[in-house]
């Protein structure tokens, strides 16, 4: 037993117990006595604090997803909880570990509709694994264990705990959790053999991989196995850093906006082995490339979560299988056969679709991608929110075991500009750099504010057009000629960045760019570089002219 202390000590006390050494959020009257905590523990746990609660959540995300750690949010009750959502919605469709703590009004104000009263149970119940709130002070130990355990255990997601401000104040004996400990689940030998033995006949076998929980080592087992066996493997959407992109055995993600050439090889393939995918939307192509609920393609699917298995798609092998055990699992095997001629038309359609993608105004994003794959350094870290710039990093850069990508599978935009704050907070001396698009990064531009206060640095690419692209692009497919709501009249970028003190430069022309970029990689403060995109440039594959009344983007 330990000394009577008040809740908020004892929720802090667990957290550092956890190896908690970072959160985000925005401060409020409702928790006091967590932050009074989190004042006596400073040097255990940086607060990190955001200018916004959307921005904290974000971060937390990419905290959780970069470091396999649960990613650390407070926010206030009623509109604090609500700006956070977005946040934990990423997290849920990320497949991310994540922890949002919410300050809740008093025990004895319930259910009289109390100032900022929010039923947190009912509002996050259907995004997250598993909503709370802590009654009794002595239950803080246990509450934040079984936290801990449900965000990184099985699938991994969101947890959220409400912290009633009275409960807070209460003072408790009881002793501080220790840090939980939890196994990923092992493929059993049978399985194993049964998805070996179906790989071994197939003819045309092409592997998916993706969702949460990946280590480096399973990274490394997964592309040991493929590439000794020349399988071609296709990625999730957002998980291209799950395998290198410059190995023979990737062709590409298969996520929104999908190569027609990848569309083409999951439909002539004979065996779809999916290594830890949900089989969303994106991966699907809304669910028309793999017929639902038995696929005529043979499909082994194999998941860390057993709820994901059957949920849409029945496997003819199904594997309850955390990724990195069933990756050493399938390194370790003998090898299967080979299909490099199958495995060279993957990757030669992937090479083809970066060579044939075009533009015609005074930026050309084909040649600087081409530019930073050459030059980015190699642990890089690449984050992007939403719009159609993030079809430059997600195809046109190359990502591997140490070059990460940080993005949102759910399409939230301005999750990019968090996230590379965020990624700065894990490792300050590393490249981090963040696509972003005009309209994408003025949901949370005000983060600038936290970045300059922590001194935390990213490079920031502003791709302008003007426009909010990926609707503009859809309106022009089925309504041509109709615009309406998608124009954007920006800001000056440029002097945005240096009032935040950043450095800030705009680049109207490719050749501009490289000098810009060195410029900016050697700024101490960090920068943003805008990039004046022609507004005709809607996508590297086609016009706005060409895709009007198409039908097709």
């Amino acid at each position: 037993m330990s000394g009577a202390r008040s809740g908020g000590k004892l929720l802090v006390e667990c957290l550092v117990n956890q190896g908690v050494n970072t959160a985000f959020g925005v401060p409020g009257e409702s928790y006091l006595d967590v932050l009074d905590a989190l004042y006596d523990a400073q040097n255990q746990i940086r607060m990190v604090v955001t200018r916004h609660e959307g921005g904290a959540a974000f971060m937390a995300e990419a905290y959780g997803k970069l470091t396999g750690k649960p990613g650390i949010c407070f926010v206030t009750r009623g509109p604090g909880a609500t700006n956070a959502a977005i946040g934990v919605h990423t997290a849920m469709q990320n497949s991310t570990p994540m922890i949002l703590f919410v300050g809740q009004i008093g025990r004895d104000m319930r259910d009289r509709e109390a100032f900022q009263e929010v039923d947190y149970r009912a509002m996050f119940g259907t995004m997250v694994k598993w909503a709370t709130e802590i009654d009794a002070v002595d239950r803080i130990p246990e509450t934040i264990a079984r936290a801990f355990t449900t965000a990184l255990s099985g699938r991994p997601g969101p947890v959220v705990v409400a912290l009633p401000e009275d409960m807070l104040r209460d003072l408790s004996s009881r002793t501080a959790c220790e840090a939980v400990k939890w196994s990923e689940p092992a493929p059993a030998s049978s399985d194993l053999d049964r998805a070996l033995d179906r790989l071994r006949v197939a003819k045309r076998p092409l592997l998916i991989a993706g969702g949460g929980g990946w280590t480096a080592q399973g990274r490394q087992d997964l592309q040991k196995f493929v590439e000794k066996n020349n399988l071609p493997v296709a990625v999730a959407f957002r998980y291209q850093d799950l395998l290198d992109n410059k190995s023979a055995a990737y062709i590409g993600d298969a996520g929104v906006g999908m190569s027609p050439y990848l569309k083409g090889l999951i439909g002539e393939a004979d065996v779809i082995f999916g290594m830890n995918v949900r089989f969303g939307e994106s991966t699907t192509e809304g669910w028309s490339l793999i017929d639902v609920p038995n696929p005529k393609q043979a499909l082994i699917h194999s998941h860390i979560s057993d709820r994901e298995l059957g949920k849409i798609y029945q496997a003819e092998v199904p594997i309850h299988a955390g990724p990195n055990h069933l990756a050493a699992a399938l390194a370790a095997a003998p090898v299967l056969g080979d299909w490099s001629d199958w495995q060279k038309k993957g990757r030669a359609g992937f090479l083809a679709m970066r060579e044939n993608a075009t533009q015609t105004g005074a930026v050309n994003m084909v040649e600087i991608c081409a530019w930073l794959r050459q030059n980015l350094d190699n642990d890089c870290i690449i984050t992007n929110g939403a719009g159609n710039f993030a079809i430059w990093p997600s195809k046109f850069l190359d990502f591997g075991h140490n070059r990460r990508l940080l993005a949102p599978q759910s399409g939230a935009m301005g999750a990019g500009l968090p996230a590379a704050i965020a990624a700065k907070t894990v490792d300050p001396a590393r490249q981090v750099l963040c696509f972003a698009g005009d309209g994408d990064i003025q949901m949370t531009l005000a983060e600038l504010g936290t970045a300059a206060q922590e001194n935390l640095r990213p490079i920031i690419l502003v791709l302008n057009n003007g426009m909010y692209g990926t609707i503009r692009a859809h309106q022009e497919k089925h309504y041509p000629n109709r615009v309406s709501a998608t124009k954007i009249v920006n800001p000056d970028f440029v002097t945005i960045a240096k009032a935040y003190g950043f450095h800030g430069e705009r680049v109207s022309t490719t050749a501009e760019f490289v000098p810009a970029f060195q410029r900016a990689k050697v700024s101490a403060q960090g920068a943003i570089v805008e990039i004046m995109i022609d507004p005709e440039d809607i996508s590297p594959f086609s016009s706005i002219a060409k895709i009007r009344g198409t039908g097709r983007v």
